[in-house]
């Protein structure tokens, strides 16, 4: 087969089925294809298996597996899905497929060329997560109320920073949601609690539902 008509392939470091942990989707069941690879480091990452990790397939065996589920609601994550040029067509596959799709990416790469369909679920690296540089500010422009945005906090630097970006340019009137989530075991929930009460900020307090239900450190959940 000639390299012009190969099959797309994609790095996949695990694809299973649990209950979506994070974001306004939280609680229900979802379809999890974490994909191999990420550029970044952030200090609180909890899937650095999935730098290195994965099994190179075929895009349609992918879109076969994740479907075989039968639940509506599939989440493309990783890693950091956009590294691969594949990622692309498999999420515009999951759509035509009537799925609900949801993308959570660091905020590090351009998500114009998502597909529109797309829930696209952006970070907004905070000071503490020793990325902060990375965040590509254009993103903003590209979000749409079907998008989510969250920033992930391990301190009261970090808040206030989040705090500051949320104001400044306005984030609850862009998207669907902002998510302000404690980085696991690093800072107590109820601080920053405190905080949002305090200030009245528009944003959506989260915990990641899938470290309370299992033991955090456990994979395929």
């Amino acid at each position: 087969m000639s390299s012009a008509t190969a099959q797309p392939q994609l790095t996949v470091n695990e694809l299973f089925l649990s209950i979506q942990g994070e974001s306004t989707w939280a609680g229900l069941p979802c379809v999890f294809v974490r994909l191999t690879a990420c550029d970044l480091r952030c200090s609180y990452c909890d899937t650095a298996y999935a730098f290195t990790e994965g099994t190179r397939r075929p895009l349609d065996e992918v879109l076969a597996e994740a479907l075989a589920f039968d639940c509506p609601l599939v989440e493309v994550t990783g890693g950091e899905p956009l590294l691969q040029p594949a990622t692309l067509p498999l999420l515009s596959a999951l759509c035509d497929a009537g799925r609900t799709v949801l993308l959570e990416t660091s905020g590090a790469h351009d998500i114009s060329r998502v597909d529109p369909r797309v829930h696209r679920i952006v970070d907004l690296k905070t000071p503490g997560s020793g990325e902060c540089a990375r965040n590509l500010w254009s993103n903003l422009d590209h979000l749409t109320a079907r998008d989510e945005l969250k920033c992930v906090i391990g301190s009261r630097e970090d808040y206030e920073w989040a705090r500051e970006q949320v104001r400044t340019f306005d984030l609850p009137r862009r998207v669907r949601a902002v998510l302000f989530s404690p980085i696991f075991g690093r800072i107590d929930p109820k601080e920053i609690v405190h905080w949002l009460l305090a200030d009245q900020l528009d944003v959506r307090f989260q915990l990641q539902l899938h470290k309370i239900v299992w033991d955090p450190n456990l994979r395929g959940v």
